[in-house]
């Protein structure tokens, strides 16, 4: 899962993600990243994890870290949460196999209408929901399509 700066909407997804595989028992890697490192080793946004929090979900020991080109090894999925990060992480892939690892979040709910999950970064606590309920429904849909 990748955003910006993975303190709001990739440590979600991340989060989100990682406690329904958890619940289905799969053998499924799931972790984020931010295409900067402005935040690097950082916790998630306090907002974020409020949201979370309050939805029951814990991502208090989450910690921001760059995307790196190894990335492309390690998974076999890489899920960005918008245009721009989209064309960030592409920029660092070497093959065509890299590449097509490479798609955006809401694609999973929304096929090919390349819909970004909005950052909430410098908005009210209403679009920390709203992205948290995005992503909730796109993870649904993630699983259901991909890793079942």
């Amino acid at each position: 899962m990748v955003c910006l700066g993975n303190i709001c909407r990739s440590p979600l997804a991340e989060g989100l993600l990682r406690e329904k595989v958890n619940a289905f028992n799969l053998d499924v890697v799931v972790d984020s990243a931010g295409t900067s490192n402005h935040h690097a080793g950082q916790s998630p946004d306090t907002r974020m994890r409020a949201t979370a929090s309050k939805m029951g979900l814990n991502i208090n020991n989450l910690k921001a870290r760059q995307f790196r080109k190894s990335d492309f090894t390690e998974f076999d999925l890489i899920f960005v949460m918008d245009k721009s990060n989209y064309s960030n992480v592409l920029a660092l892939a070497n093959s065509d196999e890299e590449r097509s690892k490479v798609h955006l979040m809401l694609n999973e709910l929304h096929p090919n209408r390349d819909l970004e999950v909005p950052d909430p970064y410098f908005g009210g606590n209403q679009g920390f929901i709203d992205v948290y309920n995005l992503l909730d429904e796109a993870t649904n849909a993630l699983l259901e399509k991909r890793l079942k």
